[in-house]
């Protein structure tokens, strides 16, 4: 069984995604801040990271960056679900070794869930 954090500070999201990857066959571990992220992974590495940008204390950035530039953690895969539409965003996100960069009002969690799917079948 595939392992997913999700690294979501909204609970109505929240509840959204563990219930729909739950029915899709994935384990999910929840994450409401990038400090609790850090955390998590430590305790299981999950074998993809779906990050919002907009966290409390330590932002989606700094999750990134730091992930990527740690040689047991860096090949984790990243999706990043996030509000932030600016394609400076989208670039800055990619740049950084994320996987994929969706906007949460563009994306449906079905279509989240097909990208991820897609995301984890490239292993």
């Amino acid at each position: 069984m595939k392992k997913i954090l999700l690294v979501e500070d909204d609970p109505f999201l929240i509840d959204i995604y563990t219930s729909k990857l739950e029915k899709e066959g994935f384990s999910v571990r929840i994450s409401e801040s990038g400090e609790d992220c850090f955390k998590k992974i430590n305790q299981e590495k999950p074998d993809l990271i779906l990050l919002d940008i907009i966290l409390p204390k330590i932002d989606g950035w700094e999750v990134l960056k730091k992930i990527k530039s740690d040689e047991n953690l860096k090949n984790i895969k990243i999706i990043i679900l996030s509000n932030l539409y600016q394609k400076e965003d989208i670039e800055k996100g990619l740049s950084l070794g994320a996987d994929k960069y969706l906007i949460k009002a563009n994306y449906d969690p079905k279509e989240v869930i097909e990208e991820i799917k897609k995301i984890l079948n490239k292993k």
